[in-house]
């Protein structure tokens, strides 16, 4: 049973390590629209002297044995009218550290204000991703000598991306591709054929909030990923904000899954939300679904006391 059980453990985390190989490599969000500026470094709040901070930790396929668990941080601000700065941290884990990417990346924006209504933002993201695996205890009753597995890796590589964000009024859009060197992770090596580079991933991101009165607020939003390889990706959400405090919402993932997500306003500076996504394809035999919780603070700096309203997050 024990072996039966290391046998099944070992299949499932190459199954994973083959989906980060061949197909889409970068974390899984649905809570997106509150994750923007790790996609995407263009991302803006307009919210003079607020330092924004981000938490985000998402736990893929619950229960399934060496599924993924993501853990992100970030945080950005103002730096003028014009500039605004980031920085991110995303820690991504496969297979109970067999396969571990962490990613660290500061940003840049750039402000370009079209007229009193609209203003688009330019963004770079820089930084460097390091690359570890560990198959220490591993039992391959198939390929127990199999010597692509006989060696740990630990590589750090160069990353850099772009960004574009358009926001007016109560609408947003954002254009983004957050790692654009497609760099390999693993390669030849004394004869042995090992296949594992970046892809390049890029982002659509659209919403939109219609005020149906000032204590109700519907807040549709879009997020279309595509990578080459891999079917396109589309995630579609419809949020309803109660009283500026209380949100809720649904999210269909393309012939993926389905979600339900809730976040509350505890403080004026402090949100935390959560997300239960039900898995639709072939995984649900093995997994009970994903599991995503996020917390938000804003510090004020200046002390003027502007909190969320500003932002296209939640305006």
């Amino acid at each position: 049973m024990r072996i039966l059980k290391k046998t099944l453990y070992v299949s499932f985390v190459l199954l994973l390590v083959q989906i980060g190989v061949y197909a889409q490599q970068d974390p899984q969000y649905t809570q997106y629209m509150y994750n923007m500026n790790v996609i995407n470094p263009a991302y803006t709040t307009n919210e003079p002297g607020m330092l924004n901070f981000g938490l985000l930790y998402r736990s893929q396929w619950n229960d399934a044995v060496g599924a993924p668990k993501t853990l992100t941080f970030f945080s950005h601000i103002p730096m003028s009218e014009k500039i605004e700065i980031g920085l991110s941290f995303i820690s991504d884990d496969i297979g109970d550290g067999a396969l571990k990417e962490n990613n660290i990346y500061a940003d840049f924006a750039y402000i370009l204000k079209l007229n009193e209504k609209s203003n688009l933002s330019l963004g770079v993201k820089g930084g460097i991703t390091t690359f570890e695996t560990s198959f220490d205890g591993f039992m391959l009753p198939e390929f127990q000598d199999d010597p692509a597995f006989n060696e740990n890796l630990n590589n750090t590589f160069p990353n850099v991306g772009i960004g574009a964000f358009y926001h007016r009024g109560n609408f947003y859009a954002g254009l983004s591709i957050p790692n654009l060197l497609t760099s390999t992770h693993i390669e030849n090596k004394d004869g042995i054929n090992r296949i594992g580079s970046e892809e390049i991933h890029t982002f659509l991101t659209s919403g939109y909030v219609y005020e149906l009165n000032p204590n109700l607020k519907i807040k549709p939003s879009v997020m279309a990923k595509v990578v080459k390889g891999s079917p396109l990706t589309m995630d579609v959400s419809l949020n309803v904000l109660f009283n500026n405090r209380f949100e809720g919402g649904l999210s269909y993932r393309l012939e993926d899954s389905v979600s339900a997500m809730f976040n509350l306003s505890v403080l004026p500076a402090l949100r935390i939300g959560y997300a239960y996504d039900y898995t639709l394809s072939n995984l649900s035999d093995f997994s009970s679904g994903s599991h995503e919780i996020f917390v938000l603070f804003d510090l004020d700096l200046l002390g003027m006391g502007k909190g969320y309203d500003k932002s296209p997050r939640f305006y």
